[in-house]
């Protein structure tokens, strides 16, 4: 039965490249065959002009702006053109597309369908389609118009100054949102479909003369041999074009902030897909999933302070639980005697070994988070909030775990909420796990070895040419200016070389800043 199903949608899908045909009714009676008589494919035939030629409009309700084909196709070829010389021009009915398309149609654009892979093309997305008796050509009319959500404020990604403004899931709200930012002709866009079923519209935009073009052709290359069903969201697009598959850290940074702008401007490739608000960027450095566009709208030293302070989030989400282990179970010499005296005593009753005690402690925080995401707003967080201090002060009066081990995984959970990219924040607490196994196994020395083996493996990635620890590995030391610290924006004059080679200098320094001056 499956076999017989794979066949038959292979076979519409063929008859679905043939081209139209003269007749209108058997163009309509084939299109009927196609969709299976949908119901929400609108056809409305009318006849127009003096000669009564006959016409179909067809358009997917929830679509089409209604409004448009009411007043821009209907009324426009219905009644406008029978008090013009129009009618005059469409005796020949051979070529009454094209006159249509020149004299009578007052949509805003307006392209020619020879086939009905074409037509179901713009009809399913949410164009109106007209098809003349004696025709082989139909015309697909602007009149997309479907309920989107507005703009509103970031949920995932927000800040305390800044634009409050998000993508949405319409793919030309979110070109625009970028178009207010870049007001450059060079900021150019390409769009192709991808996805065999859903036809999803996928769009690169790069700023011309500053993206490096080998990473842009390269971008073009891996969405072009993509071959897949269905495209739902940017993750499909993520995982498809991402350099290496087998590794915990992300090779493409996305977001759903405009400040997006800001990437084209470093010269990275900005990837948007229809039907989700996150977008893509590429060559994602490993920095970049430590800043913020925040950090940009403070003071440079503000910036400074708060990066900083991820860094060592970052650390501390990574290194703390295992610490813990390693030192309370092979390296208790390095505790000073009276919280040795204090940790042992707060651990006479319980029953596990550090290590199990951890991962229990860090397994059931886990749960607790994601039944947090996953449960109703409005009672999400108070139910992980109320849930971790109840379960955390049980256990610790039911001699499960000791109070230090709380402290522990507390602060290594929220250290981990600091963390910008909500994929690092994934990568780290999958890596704690590991980093936990060896200092129950090996102490110290093992979480060494896994730190070494972590940085090695980091710098063997790539991302799209880019080396992924640029500017820290390769070492640039005139790049350390926006990483562990942020410079004053007069500072930051120059591109990020991994990333673009292509006009460098961001800033004009024949007047500079009066510091700037003065200090030189």
């Amino acid at each position: 039965m499956g076999e017989r199903r794979r066949l038959d949608v292979e076979q519409c899908g063929s008859l679905r490249k043939e081209p139209l045909q003269a007749c209108l009714d058997a163009n309509l009676k084939r299109i009927r065959e196609i969709s299976g008589g949908s119901t929400d494919i609108i056809i409305r035939e009318v006849r127009i002009g003096r000669s009564e030629i006959k016409m179909a409009i067809l358009y997917t309700e929830g679509l089409a702006d209604k409004k448009v084909i009411t007043d821009f196709i209907l009324e426009s070829l219905m009644l406008a053109i029978k008090e013009t010389e129009i009618d005059l021009k469409i005796s020949d009915r051979s070529h009454v597309s094209r006159v249509l398309r020149d004299f009578a149609l007052t949509v805003s654009d307006t392209n020619e369908v020879s086939d009905f892979d074409g037509l179901f093309a713009f009809l399913l997305s949410g164009d109106a389609v007209i098809l003349v008796d004696g025709s082989p050509c139909g015309i697909a009319a602007s009149s997309r118009g479907w309920k989107d959500r507005g703009v509103s404020e970031p949920a995932a990604q927000t800040v305390v100054r800044g634009p409050r403004e998000s993508f949405t899931e319409t793919l030309r709200t979110n070109t625009a949102l970028i178009r207010r930012r870049i007001k450059d002709p060079h900021l150019w866009l390409e769009t192709i479909q991808i996805g065999r079923v859903t036809r999803t519209d996928v769009a690169i935009m790069y700023i011309k003369g500053i993206a490096n073009e080998k990473i842009v052709q390269e971008v073009r290359d891996r969405l072009k041999r993509i071959d897949i069903d269905g495209i739902l969201e940017s993750g499909y697009i993520e995982e498809l074009i991402q350099d290496k598959t087998f590794t915990p850290f992300p090779t493409v940074h996305n977001t759903e902030r405009p400040d997006a702008a800001a990437g084209l401007l470093e010269g990275r490739v900005v990837i948007l897909v229809d039907g989700t608000p996150f977008v893509l960027m590429v060559p994602a450095l490993f920095a970049q999933f430590l800043q913020a566009s925040e950090d940009y709208y403070q003071r440079w030293d503000f910036a400074t302070l708060i990066r900083q302070i991820r860094y060592i989030s970052l650390f501390i989400s990574l290194l703390v639980p295992s610490m813990y282990i390693a030192i309370t179970t092979f390296h208790q010499e390095i505790i000073p005697p009276r919280l040795l005296i204090s940790l042992a005593s707060q651990r006479e009753g319980v029953p596990f070994p550090a290590f199990v005690e951890a991962l229990l402690m860090e397994i059931t925080f886990e749960i607790l988070r994601e039944a947090g995401v996953r449960m109703p707003r409005a009672i999400g967080q108070s139910i992980s909030i109320v849930g971790t201090l109840v379960i955390g002060q049980a256990a610790v009066e039911a001699g499960i775990v000791s109070p230090a081990m709380v402290i522990v995984v507390a602060i290594t959970a929220i250290a981990n909420f600091v963390i910008p990219a909500f994929s690092v924040g994934i990568s780290i607490r999958m890596l704690r796990f590991g980093l936990m196994a060896l200092a129950a196994s090996f102490g110290l020395y093992g979480i060494i070895l896994g730190v070494i083996v972590i940085v090695l493996h980091l710098c063997s990635l790539r991302s799209f040419g880019a080396p992924y620890m640029s500017p820290f590995a390769p070492f640039h030391l005139a790049e350390q200016k926006d990483t562990l610290f942020r410079l004053p924006l007069w500072a930051l004059f120059s591109r990020p070389r991994a990333i673009s080679q292509n006009d460098t200098i961001r800033e004009n320094n024949e007047h500079p800043h009066p510091e700037s001056k003065q200090n030189s």
